[in-house]
């Protein structure tokens, strides 16, 4: 095999070392290997950086080791090292024979011949903006975990607010806790702080209401409701960061929410996970296939064994199957009528999947293009194959015992449904 690059240099990496080995080809011969051993503290990162620079290496291989990693990358990636992060699971050291200085040079050598395959690695900035709409999400979580906590111990006082009140912290349902923390036993008091619509539901609430609190219940509440304001705060700050960091690129996202079920939240995703430079990607399916949002492939003697999806970034495919669910709550649309076309036949999850692997292709084409999305019709799959449309609806008809006749409709005539009005 042809050897692509002379100097290179495997690093396995841990939490509190590093194995590195070295490999330099010299007139087609056995490489010469160096190998040392460093700390992961930042002096020793340093010394790394420094011996493999005098080394002369051009292509540094790394283990992708989750959080130990990030300081080795944030360390050697500024200067003139060409770093790629590998997935484990993509190489594999001899069986039984398996030792950290045998890994770096197993790395070294798959790296030389070109046989590695990178990982993707968006640039310092948009790992900084991913770091802060992740963290935002796992907020967002915390929430809705003490959201739970405070409907328990309702359901233990015996308030049935939730019968009632379609949101327990809205606005109203707020009030009426806040009135029992503060020590209100009176049912009626507490239902007349309701608002806007829900004060229609007075007599339901005053019977909801009418529970056995104690001072234990009021203790919990209280320090619940605190933990809830806290979480919202940290969400409203960092909220904030996240607009301003995202300011570059607000054209970006104001073309992203263009597309059906996308918002700014689902657009910040989108710019942290994958960033604006589509050039790791080849194409849409490179990046459907690295986002895990397309359809798995395993055969064998040309049968089709599995469909699966396989595991990918998560937080994507997390915000992208929340867009598709939002996208079946809209009409005339194209995406709405993939989602019930595939619904209909496969059901609703490979639907949600389906739609959102539709999604992050449309994004795709929109970042690396610069363009808009251009809407295709609710209509779209009727107009694709006109005749398969009448086909199958006179058969439908038919099949409710109805003779059907067609003919060309006049081209002047108004279309159905509507109501022409004379001039």
């Amino acid at each position: 095999m042809q050897i692509l690059y002379s100097r290179c240099c495997g690093l396995d990496v841990h939490k509190a070392s590093i194995s590195a080995c070295i490999l330099v080809y010299q007139d087609g011969g056995e490489p010469e290997v160096r190998r040392r051993t460093f700390s992961t503290f930042t002096q020793d990162l340093i010394r790394l950086k420094m011996w493999l620079t005098s080394s002369k290496v051009s292509q540094v291989a790394l283990e992708s080791t989750g959080v130990y990693g990030k300081p080795v990358w944030n360390i050697l990636e500024h200067g003139s090292l060409q770093l790629m992060l590998v997935n484990p699971q993509h190489f594999h050291a001899i069986p039984g024979c398996k030792t950290d200085p045998k890994d770096s040079r197993w790395l070294a050598e798959l790296l030389s011949y070109g046989l590695l395959r990178p990982s993707f690695v968006p640039p310092q900035p948009i790992r900084e903006l991913r770091d802060l709409t992740r963290y935002r999400v796992h907020l967002k979580q915390d929430r809705n975990r003490i959201h739970n906590r405070i409907h328990k111990v309702l359901e233990d006082a015996n308030i049935k607010l939730d019968c009632v009140a379609t949101d327990i912290l809205g606005v109203s349902g707020r009030r009426m806790i806040d009135g029992i923390v503060e020590g209100r036993y009176s049912a009626e008091w507490l239902a007349d702080r309701a608002r806007s619509r829900l004060r229609e539901k007075l007599p339901s609430l005053r019977l909801a209401l009418r529970g056995r609190v104690t001072d234990h219940h009021r203790l919990m509440l209280r320090e619940l409701l605190g933990d809830l304001d806290a979480v919202d705060s940290k969400i409203r700050r960092l909220e904030q960061e996240i607009i301003a960091r995202a300011e570059p690129h607000a054209n970006l996202m104001a073309r992203l929410c263009t597309i059906p079920g996308i918002d700014m939240v689902t657009a910040w995703t989108l710019l942290a996970e994958i960033g604006v430079d589509m050039a790791p990607f080849p194409d849409a399916d490179h990046l459907a296939s690295w986002a895990g949002l397309c359809p798995g492939l395993k055969e064998s003697a040309g049968k089709r064994m599995s469909g699966r999806t396989r595991k990918g970034d998560r937080y994507l495919r997390r915000a992208l199957c929340q867009a598709a669910w939002a996208v079946s709550h809209t009409k005339d649309n194209y995406l709405a009528a993939l989602f019930y076309r595939i619904a209909g036949r496969q059901g609703l999850k490979k639907a949600t999947i389906a739609v959102a692997h539709q999604l992050l292709r449309i994004a795709y084409h929109i970042i690396r293009d610069g363009g808009s999305y251009r809407e295709l019709g609710g209509n779209y799959f009727d107009r694709l194959h006109p005749e398969r449309t009448r086909n199958r609806l006179v058969r439908r008809l038919e099949n409710l015992g109805l003779e059907v006749t067609l003919q060309p409709r006049n081209p002047g005539a108004a279309p159905a449904g509507s109501n022409p009005v004379d001039s």
